[in-house]
This record gives structure tokens, sequence and C-alpha cells, in this order.
């Protein structure tokens, strides 16, 4: 369940660091931390995409339960270092879904290795994805104080997708179908920033933002996460929140338009 509700919709991933601060580490290791968060993202998605070059533009909309439907496999997992001022995270993300699409009547329609298909065809497509994100970030952290840390991070976010397309085209009593396979990616410039709260001995507020593209990668992207965190032990703690990813590629003939959002909840254990 953990792996599963983390898997929002393949190729739509997201990246804003979910963790518990090391702020709450133990004094012996006050000059150092390290954790490790495996979390989960039950995210409804909203969007544009076109799973192959130059295909036909897709709209997007989908609840958590539609997004579940599709899964195949997903998972998150995020870690975080910070030694003295400087500090770095790495958040992973890897997607495996199947999605079905219908259309027509058609418009007389070319599609790469299928051919022409005549006015008034129908399409049946069926897009396998596959998404592996990381997003790598360090910084400093600007304010160092018991009730509240600010940390600059710089970095990237990289994206992989793979699409397996099975399209079958019939007009009439006539069908055929084909398969095509083609993988794409990029990597986004990003520039952040990560503040903590506590509240109490065991409770804290945190929050990340981050913005990037620049037409670079992406045209734009950005990420918000906010969260209240608990501390269980010393080693143990988890968060709950929210979280919005918002990407817009479009490169090449492919489009990836694409806001994913929804509540998060993970658990981190601090080395």
């Amino acid at each position: 369940m953990a792996l599963s509700l983390c898997g929002a919709h393949a190729a739509y991933g997201a990246d804003a660091t979910l963790d518990v601060p090391e702020d709450h580490a133990p004094a012996e290791s006050s000059n150092w931390a390290l954790q490790v968060t495996p979390y989960m993202w039950a995210a409804g998605l909203d969007g544009h995409i076109s799973p192959f070059r130059r295909g036909p533009t897709i709209g997007v909309e989908k609840s958590f339960s539609d997004v579940m439907d599709d899964l195949n496999f997903g998972g998150f997992i995020n870690i975080w270092g910070r030694y003295d001022r400087f500090v770095f995270s790495g958040d992973i993300m890897y997607v495996d879904t199947t999605d079905g699409h219908n259309s027509g009547p058609l418009p007389a329609l070319t599609i790469p290795g299928v051919g022409t298909i005549p006015p008034g065809g129908n399409i049946d497509a069926k897009v396998d994805t596959k998404q592996f994100t990381a997003t790598l970030m360090g910084g400093y952290r600007v304010i160092d104080t018991p009730q509240f840390t600010l940390d600059a991070l710089g970095g990237a976010r990289f994206w992989h997708i793979s699409n397996d397309v099975t399209l079958i085209g019939s007009l009439g009593p006539v069908s055929g179908s084909v398969s095509y396979g083609e993988s794409f990616g990029w990597a986004d410039p990003l520039v952040g920033l990560r503040a903590f709260l506590p509240l109490t001995e065991k409770l804290s507020l945190q929050a990340q933002a981050d913005i990037g593209g620049f037409g670079a990668g992406s045209d734009f992207t950005w990420s918000a996460l906010a969260t209240v965190n608990y501390v269980f032990s010393d080693h143990l703690s988890a968060s709950v929140g929210y979280k919005v990813l918002d990407v817009d590629y479009d490169h090449d003939g492919h489009v990836y338009d694409t806001r994913l959002s929804g509540p998060v909840f993970g658990m981190t254990y601090r080395f």
C-alpha cells in the first residue's frame, strides 16, 4: 500500500522533499545528520500530454482513485543530509502505469508507424508508461536558530519517460494494430527554500518550495510541500501534509503539461 499510494500517474511525478528535519537529532550528532524517508502521495492529475512525438495531445483529469486504477507499481524515497550548515537532498521516484483511450469517429489522421486512418475511423490506444525522476539539490543553512531554520537550495530535477503505445485503428469491419515505443527525457535547473518551525519538543511545521525549468528543460516547473511532523524517538518520526508539483514541457513534439496535487504521508528514519 505504501508503494501504490505514491504512484500518481506515470511521467507525472513529483519531487518536493518530504521528511522531518534533522533539527530533532540527538545532541551528540548536532554537526551532522542523515535521514531516509519513504513516503506516499495520494495525488490527482490534471493536464495535457502527448504520449509520443508529434502525436495527438490528450487532456487528462483524474482523481486519485482513477490514478490508482492505472497503477502497476510506484515508489518514492527521499534522502536528506546536513554537515554543519551545508545541506543536500536526493528524491527518487519510479512509476509504472497502463492507461487506455478510445477516440472516434475521427477525421483523416496520420500516426507514426500506422499510416493514415481514413475519415470516420476509430482508435483504441493502450499506453504503458514508465517514469524515473531524480531530484538532486544542495545548499546552505542561512538561518540556524532553535526557533527557526531556513535553507537556500539549488540543483536539478532529471526526468526520463518511456512510453509503449499499442494502437488499434478500425474503419467498419476493417481493423489493424501496431505497437510503437519511444523514450525521452530532460533536466530542469532548480532553486528553492526549505523552512522548519518547531512548535513543541515533538511537534513541528515544515515547508519547502522550488521553481525551475526556465526554458533550459521544461518551460517552467514549480513544486510546494507543507507538512506537520511528529517525533516518536531520536530515530523515528512521521509527517503528514500536502504537496503540489506542476511542470510545463513542450519540446520536439513532446507535450507534458501537468499538475499533481494531493496529501502526503511519510515515515523518517534518522541515523
